[in-house]
């Protein structure tokens, strides 16, 4: 094999495919990068056994063939000659990389050893604006699991029917949902890893280029540009979300979320490392004033706002709280609460298309 491409374009293949490389696996194969040449261009692959994401770039193909090499430290080195010509061949020491008066070796491994990817088309689909997936993606997948307790909730629900994608998402201490248009082939209902929707939104520019996500025999594939991305989906029943949220609230307090934000952000600070990093909330009187404590120092700010129903005092993850406000978009949001051990909820004044909803954490005090 020999090619000869523009390092920036090699660059960026490698760094965009390297995400599906494997990171902790007894398997070699799959920490790499699957590179083949092929006509006029050269195609690299990578796949972790759940995640394979497939990139093309142009190059002058002098020699046709394929081979593996590292994808981490492969996509790292490459950067650092993304500016200059590169050649890249293979020879008795592996892996010869040539830029301009310089070359480098690496190890290989056979292309042969490398898993057969099928890149399954089924009937089902979806199509979505990319701006609207991209910030569909950001209001949900924050709220996905992260441990092993419960597999499938390291998805996220995606429902697409009555010209809307729904996605739901929870952890088992908050929840998130949202909506956007879109259209498809009917009714749909699947279990996305949260690591797929989150390279999906790496690849999305976020414009009004229509998306189309296939769905065939428990995968999800989609092309963007040159790009392809296919994804195993998780099975098993996801958890009824329907009537998680509170129907009624017995206090709702709208205010500017720029400045709780702001409030939040710098209570933070201090509690950063703290178990429950515990925010408390005192509601009444036309403000919410917010303290945290710590051994390092403690914060007591108060924050303007509109309040309907009973005086409450309340606590919560500050983490929490944060990622729920940075997933509203409006100027003023409403905050819903029924008792201090009831979960809350928060989402814009106007546009209702998310909510965010968090357990409290219960405190002696």
């Amino acid at each position: 094999m020999k090619f000869i491409c523009e390092g920036v374009l090699l660059s960026d293949a490698a760094i965009t495919v390297s995400k599906a490389c494997a990171s902790k696996t007894t398997t070699p194969i799959l920490e790499c990068i699957k590179m083949t040449a092929q006509n006029d261009g050269v195609t690299l692959v990578a796949y972790d056994g759940e995640l394979s994401i497939q990139k093309k770039i142009q190059a002058d193909v002098l020699e046709e063939g394929e081979i593996c090499v590292n994808g981490r430290f492969f996509s790292d080195f490459i950067v650092k000659v993304s500016e200059m010509t590169v050649s890249v061949s293979t020879g008795e020491k592996g892996l010869e990389i040539s830029y301009g008066d310089s070359r480098s070796f690496m190890q290989v491994l056979p292309a042969a050893e490398f898993p057969a990817l099928k890149n399954e088309e089924g009937d089902d689909y979806f199509e979505i604006k990319e701006s609207d997936f991209k910030t569909l993606i950001a209001k949900t997948v924050f709220c996905c699991a992260t441990d092993e307790s419960r597999p499938i909730l390291k998805g996220c629900l995606l429902e697409a029917g009555d010209g809307k994608l729904r996605a739901t998402a929870l952890d088992g201490y908050r929840m998130a949902k949202a909506e956007c248009p879109a259209n498809g082939s009917g009714s749909l209902k699947i279990v996305c890893p949260a690591r797929t929707l989150t390279e999906i939104s790496r690849m999305l520019e976020g414009g009004e280029e229509l998306l189309r996500v296939g769905v065939a025999k428990n995968m999800l594939s989609l092309t963007v540009k040159d790009t392809v991305l296919n994804s195993r989906l998780y099975t098993g029943e996801f958890v009824k979300s329907d009537k998680i949220f509170p129907a009624e609230f017995k206090t709702t307090v709208t205010l500017s979320r720029a400045e709780l934000t702001e409030s939040v952000e710098r209570a933070i600070v201090l509690i950063r490392g703290d178990k429950n990093n515990l925010v408390l909330f005192d509601i009444g009187g036309g403000s919410v004033k917010i303290t945290a404590n710590s051994e390092i120092g403690n914060v007591s700010e108060t924050v303007k706002a509109k309040i309907s129903g009973d005086e409450l005092r309340i606590a919560m993850n500050g983490k929490f709280l944060l990622d729920a406000l940075k997933a509203l978009d409006e100027e003023e949001i409403v905050i819903s609460f029924n008792s201090p051990v009831s979960p809350f909820t928060l989402e814009n004044a106007e546009k209702k298309d998310n909510a965010c909803l968090i357990l409290p954490v219960r405190t002696t005090a």
